[in-house]
């Protein structure tokens, strides 16, 4: 039985460890899945006028604004799967009350980069939004074409003097000029918890297979 002693430990703790991590995965899918409904519900709730202060917990808030764009904009590099390739159109909005915020007017094909969008009277129904879509390997912004690579609220904000404040149009009324709302959704917010679940529980029976064919191996040198 000594022989046996050391892989059959090895191979119950490593179990044990594996499905530990497994089960904790459940459990965050839970917290995740919670977490996703409370978003949507905010995300569907009656909309508000803008804030006259906001902080990062507005996430998601959802507003109604009325002004007009100013015709200063840059293009995110965007698309869709059923849309295909194209820009997320970023305008400086000016509201009824003054201020100058950041408005994600929607999506635009590739072909309808050139288009002129000259400024234009709009009442915007959208979602508060700070995204952050910047990682290591995206690229510094192109400021010669004006196409950048992630919605960078406070830069963004910076190179249109506006406030750093990003409104996501869910509803457009007045002159849309081609660019179709895309509303915050929580289809966009990563869920895989229960792909990490399945993967740990895989290798916890992998596990305990090779630990039952080295016990195997073992028994049969002894014949």
């Amino acid at each position: 039985m000594r022989r046996y002693l050391a892989p059959l430990i090895v191979g119950i703790l490593g179990c044990a460890i594996l499905i530990s991590l497994g089960i904790w995965q459940v459990q965050r899918l839970g917290w995740k899945v919670a977490m996703l409904e409370e978003i949507q519900a905010r995300i569907e709730a009656a909309p508000r006028p803008l804030p006259a202060r906001y902080e990062p917990e507005m996430k998601y808030d959802p507003v109604e604004v009325s002004g007009r764009t100013t015709g200063e904009e840059v293009l995110v590099l965007s698309g869709t799967r059923e849309l295909g390739g194209g820009y997320q159109v970023i305008s400086a909005f000016e509201t009824e009350d003054g201020r100058r915020i950041l408005l994600d007017r929607g999506f635009i094909p590739e072909d309808d980069r050139r288009q002129p969008r000259p400024p234009v009277e709009l009442h915007v129904i959208g979602n508060l939004h700070w995204p952050e879509e910047r990682g290591s390997s995206t690229p510094a912004p192109n400021l010669t074409e004006g196409i950048w690579f992630a919605r960078e609220v406070p830069l963004l904000a910076e190179h249109l003097h506006t406030e750093p404040l990003l409104v996501v149009a869910a509803a457009v009324e007045g002159d849309a000029q081609g660019v179709a709302p895309v509303p915050i959704s929580v289809q966009g917010i990563p869920n895989n918890h229960l792909e990490y679940a399945a993967t740990w529980f895989m290798l916890a029976v992998i596990w305990a297979g090779m630990t039952v064919g080295l016990i195997w191996r073992i028994r049969q040198r002894k014949y």
